[in-house]
């Protein structure tokens, strides 16, 4: 980046936190060896109680690269990761970096039809697959070609005693272990995939500017699009981060990992800066306050970063059981806003400032955030990330900037931001700028000490649990019912933060709305946070000139209602 005089808001930033940081030259793949060999018997991750030690992890990412080395995976090539958070996860992410291949992330959640679409764009032909899922995998089309699944079963990362446990003929224990796995045919096991030796240790590395992740990110057209990250965004972006957070220390840090590790914010707060910093990685493959607050006991967390549903939850579960959480120094709250009372209620149980942040799967992803200090402002955003520049734009016309404290579309520059789009010059056109200013589609104020409140989207996506869902893939699903003519879909702004999908139908003549049936309709096409949580009826729908519905017409009129 263009060196010049600190911008305003650097002002604002914990004393010791640098405006720019030293950007990376090396790989992931080399940090992680490195970690490893610096780390050495220092416990990298725990999965319901079970302890694996960074030597343990390095040896099984070695084996789990020479697997898919065996499975034909070259430099280049995409691997899918259809996983929850737990061990495998961790090795698998490291295991395709250090071949040089790409790991393209998943949710497990999503059905076998919004699965199909990426697997239709990226081509991969290795995927690794928790075992719950595979049946989902094996109900592509035969167009859809991929060469191995290799599946990979949770409870082989279980304490030998628990996963005992579940093989006890008690129901509780019956539906715990249904939930957790799920026989498969025609698969490799993740064992047998572990069985073949390691790498060998001339085995060349990816270049820091080679591609590294391919992450799936909701889009306005209804088509989810591939935003492609180097090993330089990724690792830059984790070195922010670990300016950010100034005061953690090498091999100290408990970190929970209760945001899925397939979206961008949990990637590289576990994958990147947890690993850089040698951290303990505690895995949950759900949230649930009780497993969150049984494991703090044993090992509490000093980060603990998550979307603010979960802070409440977690911090009125441990008031009802009169737990402390000051240990947690590091909280970060993304992917919705953060209301003023969540912010008060974890701050009197735990050990630090909630603050929040802002960031994109686009820049890979955190951007702004508050700073770990008491200049931090609720309310908003924050300031730009060390070696992050911002400006605000007209959102008719990215080339004019507004005046401070006007309204306008936010600009992003920095080392984290994007390539571009998966085999999509023109949607990547759209979000890029000649000179490489991300466009957020967030319309948002800026104060006088660079502190970002976001006021609308210029993007209709709607957050709800964190996630992104697109209003058109919704309206598509609602549309193929044979009782609607035309939906409109928009989010309902909750109190709680986030929102909620609603989605306003026209119905063929004389057809009564069946709320529960187009909901579960819904639920055979898509995730289960895609689905409406209220279905109205409306005698019209509002068209531009054009005959494009209005959705925010839609939305004005019945937001208030519903």
């Amino acid at each position: 980046m263009e060196k010049s005089a600190a911008p305003a808001w650097v002002a604002n930033y914990q004393p010791g936190v640098p405006a720019e940081i030293e950007l990376p030259t090396e790989p992931l793949s080399r940090m992680f060896e490195r970690s490893v060999a610096e780390a050495g018997q220092s416990p990298a991750t725990e999965f319901f109680g079970r302890r694996t030690s960074y030597i343990q992890l390095g040896e099984q990412v070695e084996q789990a690269a020479e697997g898919l080395r065996q499975l034909g995976v070259r430099a280049g090539d995409r691997v899918a990761l259809i996983l929850p958070n737990c061990p495998q996860h961790v090795i698998a992410f490291y295991a395709v970096l250090r071949l040089g291949a790409v790991v393209v992330e998943h949710n497990p959640l999503y059905t076998a039809r919004e699965l199909r679409h990426q697997f239709e764009d990226h081509q991969a032909r290795v995927a690794i697959v928790w075992d719950k899922v595979v049946g989902t995998v094996q109900q592509f089309p035969k167009d859809v070609q991929i060469d191995a699944v290799v599946s990979v079963n949770l409870l082989d990362a279980f304490p030998p005693l628990k996963k005992l446990a579940l093989n006890l003929p008690v129901k509780k224990l019956r539906e715990t272990k249904a939930s957790l796995t799920a026989k498969t045919s025609g698969t490799t096991s993740w064992k047998d995939l572990l069985s073949g030796g390691t790498l060998a240790a001339d085995h060349p590395h990816p270049g820091v500017n080679d591609l590294a992740v391919i992450q799936y990110t909701s889009g306005t057209t209804g088509h989810p699009k591939g935003a492609m990250l180097t090993h330089f965004n990724l690792y830059s972006n984790a070195l922010q981060g670990e300016a950010w957070m100034l005061g953690a220390k090498e091999r100290e840090e408990i970190l929970y990992a209760i945001l899925p590790m397939f979206h961008a914010f949990g990637m590289t707060l576990y994958l990147t800066f947890g690993v850089k910093k040698q951290g303990l990685l505690v895995l949950f493959p759900k949230f649930e306050a009780d497993v969150i607050l049984d494991a703090w006991k044993k090992s509490p967390a000093t980060v603990y970063c998550a979307v603010p549903p979960i802070y409440e939850r977690t911090a009125l579960a441990a008031k009802e059981r009169g737990m402390s959480l000051k240990s947690a120094k590091y909280c970060i709250s993304g992917a919705m806003n953060l209301p003023d009372h969540v912010v008060e209620l974890w701050e009197s149980i735990s050990g630090g400032l909630l603050v929040e942040g802002y960031g994109m799967t686009e820049s890979s992803p955190v951007a702004l955030g508050n700073p770990f200090h008491p200049t931090r402002r609720t309310g908003t955003i924050g300031v730009p990330f060390p070696s992050t520049l911002m400006k605000v734009v007209d959102v008719d016309d990215p080339s004019k900037e507004v005046t401070q404290g006007e309204a306008g579309e936010l600009l992003i520059k920095g080392p984290q931001v994007f390539q571009g789009y998966w085999n999509n010059p023109e949607e990547t056109a759209k979000a890029k700028t000649a000179d490489g200013w991300l466009r957020s589609g967030d319309v948002v104020t800026v104060d006088e000490a660079g502190f970002t409140q976001v006021v609308d989207r210029a993007k209709e996506l709607i957050i709800t649990g964190g996630f992104n869902v697109s209003p058109t893939e919704v309206e598509v699903a609602l549309r193929q019912h044979a009782d609607v003519v035309d939906a409109a879909v928009f989010g309902k702004p909750l109190a709680r933060g986030g929102e909620m999908v609603v989605a306003a139908v026209q119905l063929e003549p004389c057809v009564e709305l069946n709320e529960d049936g187009l909901r579960a309709h819904c639920r055979e096409l898509l995730a289960a946070y895609k689905v409406p949580k209220r279905v109205v009826a409306v005698d019209e729908l509002p068209r531009s000139l054009l005959g494009k519905i209005l959705r925010k017409q839609v939305k004005d009129e019945l937001v208030d209602k519903i």
